[in-house]
């Protein structure tokens, strides 16, 4: 009885979570006009805003597919969880791009597959914990090979070797979370570890990532142009280097944000609130990889982690220029 009562339940739920989508893609379409009817942005993060993303990545990954006109409707993300949240949903109900996603819980993969949005939509769905030995083969294998409109890495650990591996697809734009309490001056990744999980390496679960340097280095690397960053210091966004000059002729500066979060924990997993530079004292001994030498290294050996802007919680924006859009 307590299980049909459940159900009941569920089932007039359900109307109204899907009205609620409704109104929220509305509403989102709507901002979307308003942003593409600023002939500039003053910088990437204005056009944020939210409907299934953390932060403000829909408003920024809508803008930028719309200046981007004939790339791939498709892409790959990973680090999902249960794709309540994430950065390319919003693609894929607001206009129908076909995706794959990864995620190493099987529980986190059966919920999505259970939404109705995985059966309206070409949605494909993985269950693997990624590496950058398997990276891959489990997006080739499953379909995504070439050119795909966005790549969103976002796992809280190895994304910069993860990244770095990737070669079986060339997305025009790329979605990469950063470590923003490493600091803006300095390009520092956590050492590999094919096993890496950022509640298991260190309790504060700070220990995780790359700092911006790292990624914006590693993007150079790669062929792509880095555009700026959300407003909450969190990802950063790319665009491949011919594709750039359309979203670089429509911004003022290229900014990149610090972020104010404060997800410390102490032993027992309780939230510390630990803010600002203290942030950084809190794994200051533990090991990174400066990515321009290979050598291992630690916070506390770096003087000056922040410049004074990033210190005080404020971006560091440059004007856009072609000599220094990418830098």
């Amino acid at each position: 009885m307590k299980t049909r009562i459940v159900r009941a339940l569920m089932r007039a739920q359900a109307p109204s979570k899907e009205m609620l989508e409704r109104s929220m893609l509305l509403h989102a379409s709507l901002l979307d006009n308003a942003n593409l009817s600023k002939p500039v942005l003053r910088s990437l993060h204005a056009a944020e805003y939210r409907v299934f993303s953390q932060w403000g990545e829909d408003g920024i990954v809508a803008w930028l597919v719309e200046q981007l006109e004939g790339i791939p409707r498709s892409f790959v993300e990973f680090g999902v969880e249960d794709y309540q949240e994430s950065n390319t949903r919003y693609l894929l109900q607001s206009r129908n791009w076909r995706g794959l996603v990864i995620d190493g819980s099987s529980e986190n993969v059966a919920e999505i597959r259970r939404q109705d949005f995985c059966w309206r939509h070409e949605l494909t769905t993985v269950c693997a914990f990624i590496d950058r030995d398997n990276i891959n083969a489990l997006i080739g294998n499953n379909g995504f090979k070439g050119d795909i409109g966005l790549l969103s890495v976002d796992i809280d650990g190895n994304d910069y070797w993860v990244w770095q591996a990737i070669d079986v697809i060339s997305p025009a734009i790329v979605v990469c979370e950063y470590n923003a309490v490493l600091g803006d001056r300095l390009a520092l990744t956590v050492p590999y570890k094919s096993d890496f999980r950022r509640s298991v390496a260190h309790h504060s679960c700070l220990y995780f990532g790359a700092s911006i340097r790292a990624m914006i280095q590693l993007g150079e690397q790669k062929r792509y142009t880095f555009v700026g960053t959300t407003s909450t210091g969190c990802n950063a966004f790319f665009v491949r280097n011919d594709y750039a000059p359309r979203i670089t002729s429509r911004l003022d500066y290229v900014s990149m944000f610090p972020s104010s979060i404060r997800e410390a924990r102490d032993q027992t997993g309780a939230l510390q609130y630990t803010s600002g530079t203290e942030r950084a004292d809190v794994i200051a001994g533990l090991p990174f990889v400066e990515v321009e030498t290979g050598h291992i290294t630690t916070l506390a050996a770096h003087r000056m982690l922040y410049s004074p802007a990033w210190a005080a919680g404020n971006p560091v924006a440059q004007p856009v220029s072609v000599e220094n859009v990418s830098k």
